[in-house]
């Protein structure tokens, strides 16, 4: 099984941690960066630490919870190597994954519930990326990292 490291912010916390637990018991690789308490904690130096994780750790995923998913994104992104979605329902965690090869999901603890968050992580890390003309697309991506 793959590793996913996984973090929030204090709007985050509760279903990252239910997340963990769903993650465990199917048998993931879990590696939280945190926070480890109920408190507000700036939420780009989890969203820094995770993706250097994954981008370092090849063939790892990230996920980051945050209030709407949004912030997380944008810091997640500006990390060489990370492709990340904010993704709101399974539709778009399946199509970052075979258009855009996404390593880092993003959700919004206020957006998405315990069950839909679920079901998108279930699907964003069971999908494979679809390669053929995506391939040329996501180097196209991946060469803006400088």
């Amino acid at each position: 099984m793959n590793k996913v490291f996984i973090g929030s912010d204090r709007i985050g916390y509760k279903l990252k941690n239910e997340l963990i637990i769903n993650l465990n018991s199917s048998g993931y690789e879990v590696v939280d960066i945190g926070p480890f308490e109920y408190k507000s904690v700036n939420y780009p130096e989890i969203a820094i630490e995770v993706s250097e994780c994954v981008s370092k750790d090849q063939g790892s995923y990230g996920i980051l919870i945050c209030s709407t998913g949004i912030g997380m994104s944008i810091v997640a992104n500006k990390v060489k190597g990370v492709r990340a979605a904010n993704c709101t329902s399974i539709f778009l965690a399946e199509h970052s994954r075979l258009h855009n090869d996404a390593n880092v999901l993003c959700l919004g603890s206020s957006v998405v519930k315990l069950n839909n968050a679920i079901k998108i992580v279930g699907k964003f890390l069971s999908t494979s990326f679809e390669e053929g003309k995506h391939t040329i697309r996501v180097q196209m991506i991946n060469n803006i990292d400088r």
